[in-house]
């Protein structure tokens, strides 16, 4: 009898360490309004949101990591994490290194933005100086396409691409439209966006482990459950205002 209970408790204990489970989520911290840093010091966004939502639905505990985007995909392969969800297009070349979750957000067309009075026409950029994200859709997209006849700086996050902006060191810059439509919404009509919207990548997921089939399945389905239910759209409408892409 005594063998039978303790057995029982040891099930009960692997039981409840399962249920206990912790999921390390990596993000940026600084790519409104999909991952900020909040007044209080916090992270906070509509990734924040969501991934808090996905893990309470899988029944996970859920552990944010703040992390540079240059070395966020190193460090979910270093184990640093488990999961990347900071505002990262679905490309066919991420997906060499890592596997992605379903998409939580449509396709993010990529914007320009120069400061208001500006006479640049993105429609034919040439002699400018082109302010980007580096390892980012955009940065591929400008080597590819515009840096020939123009002088292209990367920059470590966008805020410091902004601020250069803002104080003369490049004359456009182009990045996610869903960011860059925060920063001239908050700016008080010192930046506006310019040109038609440029589909680059995929829609918005999080990267994980190739060889993390479980979780990858876990997150998918909690994913299929939110937005079943809702809870995708009313953050997506939250974070991005009525003009947000919806599934």
């Amino acid at each position: 009898m005594n063998k039978v209970i303790l057995a029982a408790a040891a099930l009960a204990v692997l039981s409840t360490a399962a249920q206990a489970q912790t999921v390390r989520i990596g993000t940026e911290g600084a790519y409104a309004p999909w991952n900020i840093v909040n007044d209080a010091g916090e992270l906070a966004g509509y990734e924040i949101d969501l991934g808090n939502a996905i893990c309470e639905q899988a029944g996970l505990e859920c552990e944010w990591v703040q992390n540079d985007w240059d070395s966020i995909i190193p460090n979910l392969l270093a184990g640093n994490y488990d999961v990347i969800m900071a505002g990262m297009s679905v490309t066919e070349e991420r997906k060499q290194t890592i596997d992605f979750s379903q998409e939580y957000y449509p396709s993010d067309p990529a914007r320009f933005i120069v400061m208001t009075g500006s006479d640049i026409d993105v429609s034919n950029l040439s002699g400018v100086r082109i302010g980007v994200q580096s390892n980012t859709i955009q940065a591929a997209y400008i080597e590819e396409n515009l840096a020939e006849g123009n002088t292209v700086v990367q920059f470590a996050n966008p805020d410091q691409s902004i601020a250069d902006l803002a104080a003369g060191n490049v004359d456009v810059i182009l990045a996610d439209g869903s960011f860059l439509e925060s920063v001239a919404g908050g700016a008080q009509g010192a930046f506006e966006l310019v040109g038609d919207g440029i589909v680059i990548g995929g829609g918005v997921g999080a990267g994980l482990r190739k060889e993390d089939t479980d979780l990858i399945a876990t997150w998918n389905e909690a994913l299929d459950a939110l937005k079943a239910d809702g809870t995708v759209n009313e953050l997506i409408i939250e974070w991005f205002g009525e003009d947000g892409s919806t599934f």
